[in-house]
């Protein structure tokens, strides 16, 4: 009896949990030569042509390190840095200013990537550990839970196609978006819907690859609101353009 009952134990108990990887993931931040440049521009190239190949690629990750998480920052550096160059460009043609343009790339960085970011992870995390879980059939399974990691890897990976519609695009465009008239707030609206609409879609596949979470199609629900409301701000004759850009540079425009 005694060896079953330790038998038992054991299975119920499943592995060891594994330590707290972002100490690790910080650390790994100011070590360049650790990072994988070329698979993170690989992902980035994926993401927009065919993100179903970059999460497919999660499943990977997991068998051979256990986590689901990125081990590797050099994506988010990677964001990091091309916002930054874009927001230099931004204040290079609309700004006169050089303690503003810091001002303005400094709170692009922060509030527009990382706070967002970190805060839209947090509420994704919660929520699919919370709601979105199988149950455990039996006390013999281990019991999956999303790593908040991964919920900011999978907000990282959305933003990055988002980043290029309405950062990079919309730069090369913005003296037509900004512009009055009917046609700027069409097309700039047309641009943030699609932008937002793929951002979305791409949050939805990172949670619908993890075999434990179930109703994952909530994540498209906000893609059928964009849809209902931009032809409403059309009519109105809101600006998306206009308004972010005088939020940073309305002395020009």
């Amino acid at each position: 009896m005694l060896p079953t009952s330790s038998s038992s134990t054991k299975g119920r108990s499943g592995p060891s949990p594994r330590p707290n990887l972002l100490p690790h993931y910080l650390r790994r931040i100011v070590k360049w030569q650790q990072m994988d440049i070329e698979y993170t521009f690989w992902q980035m190239l994926h993401l927009c042509t065919s993100p179903k190949v970059v999460y497919q690629h999660t499943k990977y990750h997991k068998q051979t390190k256990n986590q689901w998480a990125r081990d590797d920052p050099a994506f988010v550096v990677m964001c990091s840095l091309l916002l930054s160059v874009s927001t230099i460009a931004y204040c290079a043609a609309y700004d006169h200013s050089t303690a503003h343009a810091v001002f303005v790339v400094i709170s692009v960085l922060l509030f527009h990537f990382l706070v967002t970011g970190a805060i839209l992870a947090t509420v994704c995390w919660l929520f699919t550990n919370n709601y979105l879980r199988e149950e455990v059939p039996n006390s013999h399974v281990v019991e999956q839970r999303v790593e908040w990691l991964y919920a900011f890897d999978v907000h990282c990976s959305s933003f990055f196609p988002m980043f290029l519609l309405l950062y990079v695009v919309h730069f090369f465009l913005s003296p037509i978006l900004i512009a009055h008239g009917f046609v700027p707030v069409l097309l700039s609206n047309l641009l943030f819907m699609a932008a937002i609409s793929y951002y979305h879609y791409l949050n939805f596949l990172g949670y619908d690859v993890l075999p434990f979470l179930e109703r994952t199609t909530f994540f498209l629900y906000p893609i059928g609101v964009i849809i209902v409301l931009s032809p409403i701000l059309i009519l109105c004759g809101f600006n998306p353009s206009r308004y972010f850009m005088n939020m940073y540079f309305s002395r020009l425009l």
